[in-house]
């Protein structure tokens, strides 16, 4: 990059988008809230269908944290995954080829051997455990916004973790606490109309951890855009 552009919007925006990750092992520090308020006054301005803004979060400290993960794990083990939205039927051709890409660099990373279920499924339980992180938040939307309100809330999602990485604070979203959405709302009392979309856990990253050394790989833009000029 050439000294002319090291300052630009631009620049700025593509260093961000370099530097976040899914971070998978934290400090037990809390973050401030001041922070904390900063980062969701950033993500606020993110642009939605009919400017409906229907993302509203639960974000947990302290204590409250200890708590969510403690029960949230208790819960996991005995229960199926009964999301409000379907997951992904399956996952074929170049998606799992880079999903098996991930999980071979994140096994890799922490000693778990191809084929090991046992420890696979230990790692697996991290999730729960909301990685270490000092703050769990939950992401709903309303129910009758169908899936306009999940695509806004995606959006959400990825600017809060963008002003997040601009403040020093890692974070990772996870799909896996939108897996159990009965408990979500019966833990944080959460209204019937109130759809889960996902998690996440945030704080401050354990640079030392082994986990949070590898980076995944991103498809080159050829293979993404068809260009029509007729």
């Amino acid at each position: 990059m050439s000294p002319e552009t090291t300052h630009t919007p631009s620049a700025a925006f593509e260093q961000l988008l370099r530097e976040r990750y899914s971070c998978r092992a934290y400090l037990p520090r809390q973050v401030g809230t001041a922070t904390i308020m900063r980062m969701l006054e950033i993500a606020q301005r993110t642009p939605s269908w009919c400017n409906s803004q229907p993302w509203q979060v639960v974000i947990t400290r302290g204590a409250a944290t200890d708590r969510f993960r403690a029960a949230l794990c208790e819960y996991a083990v005995a229960h199926e995954r009964e999301p409000d939205y379907t997951f992904p039927r399956e996952y074929r051709g170049v998606y799992l080829e880079r999903r098996r890409e991930c999980g071979f660099q994140l096994y890799e990373s922490v000693g778990v051997a191809r084929g090991d279920r046992v420890a696979s499924a230990k790692q697996a339980m991290e999730n729960y455990r909301l990685f270490g992180a000092p703050h769990a938040m939950v992401v709903t939307t309303d129910e009758a916004l169908g899936v306009s309100g999940i695509l806004d809330c995606g959006a959400w999602v990825n600017n809060f973790m963008l002003a997040a990485r601009s403040l020093g604070v890692a974070s990772i979203a996870q799909a896996a606490l939108g897996a159990h959405p009965k408990f979500l709302r019966a833990h944080f009392g959460l209204p019937p109309e109130r759809l889960v979309v996902c998690g996440m856990s945030f704080g401050y990253e354990d640079a030392e951890h082994p986990v949070n050394r590898f980076r995944t790989s991103r498809a080159a833009v050829e293979g993404v855009v068809s260009w029509v000029d007729v």
